[in-house]
């Protein structure tokens, strides 16, 4: 072990510091306000740590279980940045639970610690504890409610979780009995003087690789490992939602991508026959999604059910990325810049929705009606979210579909892309029927709705970005294209 090699984990190390922290002052100081405002500092010291090492040549770390490069480096920040914005929503949502604030945010923290060394992990052993890490966080936080639907959500994660972890681990013992290695750049090396001309030519690598893209798919919410989702989703507290729905599957993306791309990236054939995988797995994935969320009547439902749609649209980037081997940029940055516009689109609905059900206190679409007239901004703001989501005009879900489908249609994907707009079609009608009820339906009372100053922070950004990054793609899509040039660009 290298000690000098630390440094390049004092990101994951000062936001451990931060979580024990909070911890600690929440047993000895009464006022809890004080609680978010240091896991906010701990994100923004673990970021500032991550771009101080952003120009460092890539490096492995403790022989070969980490990488330091671009690519882990981005997705650090888009965890963190989800993090602070999901602490900043917790502010009012919080006191649901008033006292457990502290173990809360220390559980946030450390979910995020585990995501930031999944994204980054380069070793089957490291992938499997830092999933491990931040899936028990999130187990905890699921059920923290304590109520019938929490302690029903969190129990259906916990097996269902563990039962996906262990078909990786069993597809990850395939590939280690057959290649003797668990380091992911070793893998390749063996893989790509294999004689075969076929995955069917090889069942051990088929099921490994069946079983590894089976246990991610859980990650990701992925048809057919997407049943516990809708759930979840509405079980859990709509902050741990908002975190569960970007952070945890933009960290899923990063590690298949990575696993699939340098482990079975050669030969050719092979990683012709996993992309083809990929896509029948986002053909499936984003109809079942769009068709299911068309009958939902809760707003946390509703926008589950869009989460796997949305990933399986992420799935065709993917596909699409595979074929490519990351030789066209317009792929693979476009994957990573779909990813990150889904992250703040999404966030900015949820952060909505949870300032107004604090106020309503429910989940019911039918109780939206007239949110325009009970509270302009949220609605509006709301409004714009979901026109993202449905990959319109002017906002960065539109932007981040032409990237997606105009790689996959380069790489001879029209069938895909084809089912892809059908179902971008579909999923217009079930977002406007949220929007048709916050505009043009009357509201049963004329009660104002508001949130408090950190929620207003929160949102703003995220709509701000979402617009900014529809009107002016150019830079983002050059920091995206930056993170994915490990791959071969």
């Amino acid at each position: 072990m290298n000690v000098a090699h630390l440094q390049y984990l004092a990101p994951e190390i000062s936001l451990l510091c931060f979580a024990l922290l909070i911890v600690l002052v929440d047993l000895f100081v009464k006022q809890k306000r004080a609680l978010p405002v240091l896991a906010v500092i701990g994100a923004i010291v673990s970021a500032a740590f991550i771009l101080m090492i952003w120009a460092t040549p890539p490096v492995g770390l403790f022989d070969r279980m980490i990488a330091v490069d671009p690519f882990g480096l981005f997705f650090k920040l888009l965890i963190l940045a989800a993090t602070v914005l999901v602490t900043l929503a917790s502010h009012n949502y919080v006191l649901k639970f008033d006292k457990f604030q502290g173990e809360y945010y220390a559980l946030l923290m450390l979910s995020a610690i585990g995501l930031m060394l999944l994204v980054c992990a380069i070793n089957f052993i490291t992938i499997y504890v830092a999933l491990e890490l931040s899936s028990i966080s999130l187990y905890a936080l699921v059920s923290f409610l304590k109520d019938k639907k929490s302690s029903e959500a969190g129990l259906k994660y916990l097996i269902l979780g563990a039962v996906a972890s262990a078909i990786l681990l069993y597809g990850m013992a395939f590939v280690f009995g057959l290649t003797g290695n668990t380091c992911v750049t070793c893998i390749t090396d063996y893989m790509k003087y294999m004689p075969y001309d076929s995955l069917l030519e090889v069942p051990a690598l088929l099921l490994g690789l069946v079983l590894i893209i089976s246990g991610f798919g859980f990650k990701i919410a992925s048809v057919p490992f997407q049943m516990w989702v809708p759930d979840v989703y509405e079980g859990a507290p709509t902050t741990i939602t908002a975190y569960l729905s970007v952070a945890s599957k933009a960290a899923g993306f990063a590690v298949i991508a990575r696993v699939l791309m340098v482990a079975f990236g050669m030969p050719v054939w092979l990683h012709n026959d996993w992309s083809m995988i990929i896509a029948v797995l986002a053909a499936v994935t984003m109809t079942v999604g769009n068709l299911v969320a068309i009958v939902q009547t809760n707003i946390k439902r509703l926008l589950g059910y869009s989460s796997i749609a949305q990933a399986g649209y992420l799935m065709v980037g993917l596909a699409a990325m595979g074929l490519t081997m990351g030789t066209k940029e317009n792929v693979t940055g476009g994957l990573v810049f779909f990813l990150l516009s889904y992250m703040l689109t999404n966030l900015g609905a949820f952060i909505a929705i949870i300032a107004i059900s604090n106020k309503i206190n429910s989940d019911e679409i039918e109780d939206y009606n007239g949110m325009i007239k009970r509270s302009p901004v949220l609605a509006l703001a709301l409004t714009i979210c979901l026109v993202s989501l449905a990959g319109l005009p002017p906002t960065a879900g539109l932007i981040a579909k032409i990237y997606i489908f105009s790689g996959a249609v380069d790489m001879g994907l029209v069938w895909l892309v084809v089912i892809a707009v059908i179902n971008s079609v579909i999923s217009a009608f079930y977002y406007f029927k949220v929007v048709k009820a916050m505009w043009l339906v009357s509201p049963a009372t004329e009660e104002k709705v508001g949130a408090s100053w950190p929620e207003w922070l929160a949102l703003t950004a995220c709509v701000v970005f979402v617009v900014v990054m529809g009107v002016v793609p150019g830079l983002f899509m050059n920091l995206t294209t930056a993170a994915v040039r490990i791959f071969g660009i």
